[in-house]
């Protein structure tokens, strides 16, 4: 028997979720197939405050605060030069979404399947998609094995491959590349009895370093607590082959004098599982008719609870590309690229975050800290690189600089955060000095800098739109039709006196002096980042 939908989603978890809820609302027909039936185990349970926007635009974050899910306010942590446990607070940062929780994943991932099918997706669990159908290097549909174990054919416009780390279509494409430098395994299981941090920080993650790894603690509203070790790849497996997944991970507790005081009175209740599939990157991430979503594109150390993240992000992305794509064939090439690398962007980020955070651990001397550290030489240590630009634009209490803070890094990596801030000093100065002549100026492009034509997000869709890119933010920026405008007129022989008459051009005068000011905010942001100088050589 064959059937027609206009979606295919491989995989009922948050990413595949989020993906075919959003395409449903679109319109679209969408088939979602699930191997298992939920509720089904799964770990991941620490979400991130950038989750729920998202969990508010699908309708359900009514659903998980109804849950009893313990608020998550932030993180603590017994790693780097403090060998007493820190704490940092999303707070902080984050004051439109001051917690995130700590959910139990069953539930969880429950309560966004079952919205899915709310909102008008065809969700069948327990039934396992076997290989993705090519006619020709376009993907047409997928085999199915249905809950009777009968083989079928589903054909669509669209297959969206959210099957997780098992990374169905990946696989079967070859386009899995590992990576080098997170080359370790999880073990975990469920503790009842675990005592809690002391307040405010008791329903935060603990994490702690320890000679062969690192340790999580997740309290949940169950009453348990997630407990894992990650270790190094090689030696954990012969690890677990010599004694057991189960005394592996409590000879692993037993060598973190915190953890061990922590579970001192618990006991295991479910578990242990063992997570051997690591930090990995497939591309490309879309092709002629597919998309790969969460982790089937894309898997990063789990240090900053970012698994949740990426597959919400990447869900509402993807949802955004293949609506895009269906309608209107012309604008999917180039919208595929920028899904990537929007996709990407983060995903590298939190991979810099981690890297950076397990150089910075000088405490314990062993081979899983020492293979892990950052030599001076790396070439992501430059001023260039885009983690470091995000890090030095953030106040002293920022996310990033927070955790950094508290280890002992590079010197390279410091000196370059220390050469990006002063420049950016230096040059908001030299505009501040210039702003009784800041009419008289020539501005021009930078060297690198660029204004591009690309595919932008907007309105659950990608549209054309114009996107900034320089030597210092490589991975571009959107720009308001504002700027594109300014900046498709900078030419280092026009002052900025005459930019504003001519953007002003047409304009009624109290739309004059609006237009005059955000013209200079945005060319004082422009000066500050280097984007644009003077072309008399100042600034």
């Amino acid at each position: 028997m064959r059937e027609i939908h206009d979606v295919v989603v491989i995989g009922g978890g948050p990413g595949g979720s989020t993906v075919a809820t959003m395409l449903a609302r679109q319109g679209f027909s969408v088939l979602l197939l699930e191997r298992e039936n939920f509720p089904r185990e799964h770990v991941g349970e620490s979400l991130l405050p950038a989750s729920m926007p998202v969990l508010a635009e699908l309708g359900v974050l009514p659903a998980v605060q109804a849950a009893g899910f313990l608020p998550k306010w932030g993180a603590t942590m017994l790693w780097g030069r403090d060998r007493t446990p820190w704490s940092w607070h999303f707070k902080e940062t984050n004051q439109t979404y001051p917690h995130s929780y700590q959910v139990w994943r069953p539930q969880f991932d429950q309560i966004l399947l079952e919205n899915s099918r709310a909102n008008g997706v065809d969700v069948r669990e327990g039934h396992r998609v076997r290989e993705i159908i090519f006619d020709g290097n376009k993907a047409v549909g997928v085999n199915y094995q249905d809950i009777a174990g009968q083989q079928r054919l589903a054909n669509a416009g669209f297959v969206v491959d959210a099957s997780g780390q098992g990374g169905l279509l990946g696989r079967q494409l070859g386009l899995r590349t590992w990576d080098s430098f997170f080359q370790n395994l999880a073990v975990y299981g469920y503790f009842a009895g675990s005592k809690q941090l002391s307040a405010p920080d008791e329903n935060n993650i603990f994490i702690e370093a320890y000679s062969q790894g690192w340790l999580w603690n997740i309290p949940l509203h169950n009453g348990w607590a997630s407990v894992g070790a990650v270790v190094d790849s090689v030696t954990g497996q012969e690890g677990l082959h010599k004694v057991g997944a189960k005394e592996y991970l409590l000879e692993q507790i037993a060598q973190a004098p915190a953890m061990s005081q922590m579970l001192a009175n618990s006991e295991m209740v479910c578990g242990p599982a063992v997570v051997r599939d690591w930090s990995y990157v497939c591309q490309p991430m879309v092709g002629d008719g597919y998309i790969l979503v969460g982790d089937a594109a894309c898997f990063v150390d789990p240090l900053f609870s970012s698994g949740v993240h990426l597959a919400l992000m990447s869900g509402v992305l993807a949802a955004a590309y293949v609506t895009s794509a269906l309608k209107d064939p012309g604008i999917a090439k180039a919208a595929g690229v920028v899904y990537e690398e929007l996709y990407l962007k983060e995903y590298r980020h939190f991979r810099e975050l981690a890297r950076l955070f397990y150089s910075s651990n000088r405490t314990a001397e062993s081979y899983f800290w020492e293979a892990r550290r950052i030599l001076d030489a790396d070439d992501s240590l430059s001023p260039r690189n885009a983690f470091i630009q995000t890090v030095a634009g953030q106040p002293p209490r920022g996310y990033e600089r927070a955790v950094l803070g508290h280890g002992t890094l590079p010197p390279a990596f410091v000196g370059s955060v220390r050469e990006v801030e002063s420049e950016r000093v230096r040059r908001g100065k030299w505009f501040e000095d210039e702003l009784d002549n800041l009419h008289n100026l020539l501005p021009c492009l930078a060297v690198g800098a660029r204004l591009e034509r690309k595919p932008v997000l907007s309105g659950g869709e990608f549209q054309w739109g114009y996107v900034l890119t320089s030597l210092n933010r490589p991975e571009g920026t959107e720009c308001s039709s504002l700027v594109a405008v300014l900046l498709s007129r900078v030419d280092g022989r026009t002052s900025v006196a005459e930019l504003i008459a001519r953007l002003q051009d047409g304009s009624d005068q109290p739309q004059k002096g609006q237009i005059e000011q955000s013209v200079l905010a945005a060319l004082q942001i422009l000066y500050v980042d280097g984007v644009i100088v003077d072309s008399k050589g100042a600034g």
